[in-house]
């Protein structure tokens, strides 16, 4: 008889995300999917959140293998009124980490066309490596019209997460997802919803909760 297969796992730790990866070190079978926190979520001046966005960037390209990936969503943000491109964040962090960009799409939060009166109605997908190389032909298109459902109001859309999984598991070979900044489980739920085990990382212990509770099944993605 054929052994049952034991269903995916996942860990939510409630902590502070940089100390963790610091603590943690490099994850084996693990790749990347997860979302920074802007200037307005952590209450820092926006020359300080600029430098710690840069070293948590780094942080999370070196807690998984060369040769797997990080995939960040960031939404640009409007700040003393200017624009800050987390997009262009992420790529100057990660090349100073020793990565390159295998792709950057755009995903939509707001159906095209629309006035978004001052903020950003789409958010960058960036997918970064040390060694592994983006496929001539990948399934994601370059503009991701329909995110999918939200679960809350900071978290990626279902849809959009699962194009990130499904990367992870095909092209990287992941094991096992790590988002940092999980918030309340988005990618985590998706993660476990395709197959793979996920590790997640939440300094709210509201949201860690919500993280540990929060299911899907393939048919919602």
């Amino acid at each position: 008889m054929t052994p049952t297969p034991s269903p995916p796992q996942r860990e939510v730790h409630c902590a502070d995300a940089i100390p963790w990866l610091q603590a943690r070190g490099r994850i084996a079978g693990a790749c990347a999917v997860t979302s920074l926190p802007d200037v307005s979520e952590l209450g820092l001046a926006l020359p300080v959140w600029r430098a710690w966005f840069l070293a948590a960037v780094g942080r999370v390209v070196e807690a998984v293998p060369d040769e797997s990936a990080a995939l960040f969503f960031q939404s640009d943000i409007k700040c003393d009124g200017a624009w800050i491109d987390k997009g262009a964040l992420v790529v100057r962090a990660a090349e100073e980490a020793g990565a390159r960009v295998l792709f950057h799409k755009i995903v939509c939060r707001r159906p095209p066309g629309l006035l978004t009166l001052g903020r950003p109605g789409y958010t960058h997908l960036i997918a970064v490596s040390r060694a592994l190389r983006c496929p001539d032909v990948l399934p994601i298109p370059d503009i991701i019209t329909d995110a999918g459902r939200q679960p809350w109001v900071r978290a990626m859309g279902i849809r959009a997460a699962a194009h990130a999984v499904r990367f992870a598991r095909d092209q990287a070979a992941a094991k096992t997802i790590l988002d940092p900044f999980c918030g309340v489980g988005t990618v985590l739920a998706v993660a476990n919803a395709l197959g793979l085990d996920a590790v997640g990382v939440e300094r709210s212990r509201k949201r860690s909760e919500q993280a540990r509770q929060f299911r899907l099944e393939p048919d919602d993605l």
